[in-house]
């Protein structure tokens, strides 16, 4: 009988995955990873309260700099730094862009003698203030009249909507950013009626237009007050508050207590205008975050959350507005609660 020859042995047969497998294990992946990225995505690290360029007092550090350096002297701003171009000029002080060993900074000399104590004010304030806060200061020269900062190339807060709108930074035109950017803004508020001096005003602030202009945009989208030249302290104790300058006011912008409250029938007088106190600040608030809001998708839904504060702000009476610490922790309240809205509404729909 004839044998049939032996076959060898044969392995479990292999079968390929099927194409409708394969596309829903790379549909779950996708979604495990779109998960895992949405904090990122919508929540924002929370900002250090630590400057990450802090030196010690007289000594500056920015940008790629590892080391900090002692605040700039007379001779080295007059031989180290070249001037370039007028790019700003206020009442007291003329800006000019200007270049010291390769870096950008920015030179600003005093427009008029006749304003050096207010010159010599706003770098006092400089000096003392240092802070993740406040513009970078890289030098002075009394003699000269010239202060030199940091350079900010996106400018003051003035021009904020026609940066957000050039397609470049189309993706942080977001009421995140937008609430955020309002965040930094009243924790400048904040830092100056607690800063190391003392409670301090910022009185340059008569109009909207004016009060933008004394802050700057930061590369990385933060907020820095960039002009310090007219901070008056309160001091309760002793009975000091403050008058912002000395001319009659108007308009619904500045607080109540800073109108004449005599009528028309009398002229105004400055030695007859009562003073007043920060809760100045509080009142401007609103306007201020409202501008920084602007009217993105979801802006309006973050004013909706923010009304009852701000209506407290602008309470007719000083003492009963909220300080710029509570406007802040409503803040984040609010960005914490829609953001984690957010998120959980994106999540649903993956």
């Amino acid at each position: 009988m004839e044998k049939k020859p032996q076959e060898g042995r044969k392995g479990p047969a292999h079968r390929g995955v099927p194409p409708v497998v394969g596309l829903l294990l790379g549909t779950a992946l996708m979604n495990a990873l779109l998960y895992l990225c949405l904090d990122r995505f919508f929540i924002s690290p929370p900002r250090s309260a630590l400057d990450p360029t802090h030196c010690p007092y007289g000594y500056f550090r920015m940008g790629p700099m590892k080391n900090c350096s002692p605040w700039l002297s007379c001779e080295e701003l007059r031989t180290e730094v070249r001037q370039l171009k007028r790019v700003g000029e206020g009442a007291v002080k003329r800006v000019f862009l200007s270049e010291w060993k390769e870096r950008k900074v920015a030179l600003s000399r005093l427009t008029s003698l006749e304003l050096k104590d207010d010159f010599l004010h706003g770098l006092q304030m400089l000096k003392s203030l240092q802070s993740r806060h406040v513009v970078t200061l890289l030098g002075y020269c009394e003699d000269d009249n010239t202060i030199l900062t940091e350079y900010h190339p996106l400018g003051s807060l003035s021009s904020l909507e026609e940066t957000l709108n050039l397609s470049k930074y189309r993706n942080v035109n977001t009421w995140q950013h937008r609430l955020q950017l309002a965040m930094d803004y009243v924790g400048i508020i904040n830092y100056l009626h607690h800063s190391p001096l003392g409670t301090l005003v910022m009185c340059d602030s008569s109009d909207l237009p004016k009060t933008l202009s004394q802050y700057l945009l930061t590369s990385n989208f933060s907020i820095v007050v960039n002009d310090l030249d007219a901070l008056p302290l309160v001091n309760r104790s002793s009975g000091t508050f403050v008058k912002c300058g000395h001319r009659e006011l108007h308009g619904d912008f500045v607080a109540p207590e800073q109108l004449w409250p005599y009528g028309e029938d009398m002229s105004f007088h400055d030695d007859l205008m009562p003073s007043y106190d920060e809760k100045i600040d509080i009142w401007k608030i609103p306007d201020v975050s409202s501008f920084l809001l602007g009217h993105v998708e979801g802006s309006d839904m973050v004013r909706f959350h923010l009304f009852d504060i701000h209506k407290a702000c602008k309470s007719q009476t000083p003492a009963e507005r909220p300080t710029a610490q509570d406007i802040l922790d409503t803040y984040q309240k609010v960005l914490n609660s829609l953001r984690d809205t957010t998120v959980s509404q994106t999540r649903e729909m993956l």
